[in-house]
């Protein structure tokens, strides 16, 4: 599963090897030799003992992984999507699904290829575990809406992440709402009871289907004269699956103290643990999975600061689409009352989850409203966590009314649409 990269830095990583060949977006010489950030991380070693950035060779294969995507689900959308056509591949897809692939006669071999990766569960995942994470999700109900479409936005400013997203134009203009509605349906299907390791659970049908529906775009990204694979790597991949996997777990899970919201560090290593089988459904074989808080953050500390801000105007219009996609201009009464609550809301989230800097770039809208209301809310929060933690009974009603809240929340943004995952579609330009 190896590639060969064509983008080959000339710095040195402090080991004596060679810098891992990182897309040259990335900006790795910069952060290397800018004298703050070396004070910085020689301050945190003698410290802590522990460098900011990951070891070396995590860093090595993180660079690797930013060109490679993944192969099986790969053969399949070219064979089969490539003989049959999108809907009769789709509808073939939906059918194993639904009703296994011994349903299907004569199935494509890269089909069963496929699925005999799929529905095979790796040694190391603890089934409790996995439904312990499935349930930290379901208690965080909306909460893991807001978090992780405000943290997505801050990643908006690298071409590698905005340019696939805006060629798509999923993401962009009028249909930003739509598209974030059906991954909020993904997170709603992933992780209901039993649904990451149930047999033909509608959780993992849907981990399917947006599994396929990642290869689609980037097979018609791949020839567009805006792609660039020498400076951004390939589109969706697997460090950039990596890092959505964390922006499932440690992300929300410490972003969310700042609302009320309590996850502990035991919880934390839970969600490490179902976010790595979550992103196995997905298709992502990453060299490297950070399992440890500290490896985590010593992640993000680096992707943080080789950011490029390059998106330029790709990403200015997915950033602003997010938070203005909640104000529904036509509804009128109560559904006009409820759009209008969800724009301020979303406009708080998307501040308080953004690094300052970055926001004041963009055409935001005013948070203030709701950032006085997420303060004024924050002590029944924290009761209400509390609560939880200490009776069990109230802990199974909270989990229950978060439930209920997420889906009538859904409903009603969605208006009873039902999620597509859609692939075989062109891009807009």
């Amino acid at each position: 599963m190896g590639v060969t990269v064509s983008s080959t830095l000339s710095s040195q990583d402090g080991t004596g090897s060679g810098a891992p060949a990182f897309p040259t977006a990335v900006a790795y010489d910069a952060a290397m030799s800018s004298r703050t950030l070396t004070a910085v991380r020689a301050a945190a070693r003698k410290i802590t003992g522990k460098d900011l950035f990951p070891e070396p060779e995590h860093l090595r294969t993180f660079a690797e992984d930013m060109f490679r995507t993944d192969p099986v689900a790969e053969r399949f959308v070219d064979e089969v999507y490539g003989s049959l056509g999108p809907e009769a591949a789709r509808a073939l897809l939906d059918k194993a699904l639904t009703d296994g692939l011994d349903s299907i006669e004569n199935p494509p071999p890269a089909l069963v290829e496929l699925f005999r990766e799929f529905e095979t569960v790796p040694d190391w995942v603890d089934p409790q575990l996995i439904a312990e994470g499935e349930e930290i999700w379901r208690r965080w109900g909306t909460f893991l809406f807001s978090v992780a479409g405000g943290e997505t936005l801050e990643m908006y400013t690298e071409a590698a992440v905005a340019k696939p997203l805006s060629l798509a134009g999923g993401y962009a203009g009028d249909n930003a709402l739509r598209r974030f509605l059906e991954t909020a349906r993904f997170w709603i299907d992933v992780s209901q009871p039993g649904a990451l390791l149930t047999p033909g659970s509608e959780g993992r049908g849907t981990a399917m289907r947006v599994r396929v529906m990642h290869v689609w775009v980037r097979r018609t990204v791949a020839g567009h004269p805006e792609r660039d694979r020498e400076r951004w790597g390939e589109p969706i991949s697997q460090s950039y699956q990596l890092l959505t996997l964390l922006g499932g777990s440690i992300v929300p899970a410490l972003a969310l103290w700042l609302t009320g919201v309590q996850t502990t560090p035991r919880e934390i290593r839970v969600l490490f643990h179902y976010q790595k089988y979550l992103g196995y459904l997905l298709g992502v074989r990453t060299q490297w999975y950070p399992e440890t808080i500290g490896d985590s953050l010593r992640l993000l500390t680096f992707v943080m600061s080789t950011r490029s801000h390059d998106a330029g105007d790709d990403g200015k219009e997915l950033i602003e689409s997010f938070p203005a996609a909640f104000a529904n201009a036509d509804a009128r009464g109560l559904e006009c009352l409820r759009g209008r609550y969800n724009a301020m809301m979303y406009a708080a989230y998307s501040t308080i989850y953004m690094v300052p800097t970055t926001r004041f770039r963009y055409r935001m809208p005013n948070p203030l409203p709701g950032i006085a209301l997420i303060v004024l809310r924050w002590p029944l929060l924290m009761a209400v966590e509390t609560l939880r933690r200490v009776s069990p009974g109230f802990r199974r009603f909270h989990e229950r009314l978060m439930c209920r809240h997420r889906e009538n929340w859904h409903r009603w943004q969605s208006s009873g649409r039902p999620a597509e995952f859609a692939h075989g579609k062109g891009l807009r330009r």
